[in-house]
């Protein structure tokens, strides 16, 4: 079955939820040590390092029992965090590979309308499935998210009716500003 339509069926009739992720896409699945985690409301910051290795985290795990939306950035480019969510599978999947790329539209409360494009990614041994987000101003979105309530995820499903998703942005203004002092902190 395509990895689209099993998530979509999945996703369509249950809950969704959230294990918080203890490794990069970029990583290949490889696990990283949580360092340093602190709540704020719904969300967490957090270092996180595997060797010489460091990235940092700000997550929302709150919103569904098994997906996560995080900003997310790395020393040395500190200014260009990215924006990513993960959905478990339940299935460690058998490789990393690109599955999709669909329009996406992401909104803060009442904001503006982004489109933006998302990206589908599997990574080998990982359960979960990612969806990275091609985003022309990153800085303002994070801007948006440190003052607002929600954000809007809407994904293109083609045929089918759009996938929507909505994450609380109850004490990201905090997690991300952590965040981007941790990555600004020489280390």
């Amino acid at each position: 079955m395509l990895l689209t339509s099993r998530l979509y069926t999945a996703l369509a009739g249950a809950t969704l939820g959230t294990t918080l992720l203890l490794s990069l896409p970029s990583a290949h699945a490889v696990s990283f040590d949580v360092e340093d985690d602190q709540r704020h409301d719904h969300w967490q910051s957090m270092a996180l390092t595997r060797d010489d290795e460091r990235h940092f985290r700000a997550v929302e795990t709150h919103s569904y029992s098994d997906a996560t939306l995080s900003v997310n950035a790395t020393p040395g480019v500190c200014d260009l965090p990215w924006l990513e969510m993960r959905v478990a599978l339940g299935d460690a999947q058998d490789e990393s590979r690109t599955v999709n790329l669909v329009p996406a539209r992401l909104r803060v409360d009442e904001r503006e309308r982004i489109n933006s494009v998302a990206e589908f990614i599997t990574e080998r041994d990982d359960d979960g499935f990612y969806a990275h987000f091609y985003l022309d101003d990153i800085d303002q979105l994070i801007a948006d998210m440190g003052d607002g309530e929600q954000i809007f995820l809407g994904f293109d499903q083609g045929e089918r009716d759009p996938w929507y998703m909505t994450f609380s942005l109850e004490g990201a203004s905090q997690a991300l500003t952590r965040m981007q002092r941790l990555c600004a902190q020489p280390s």
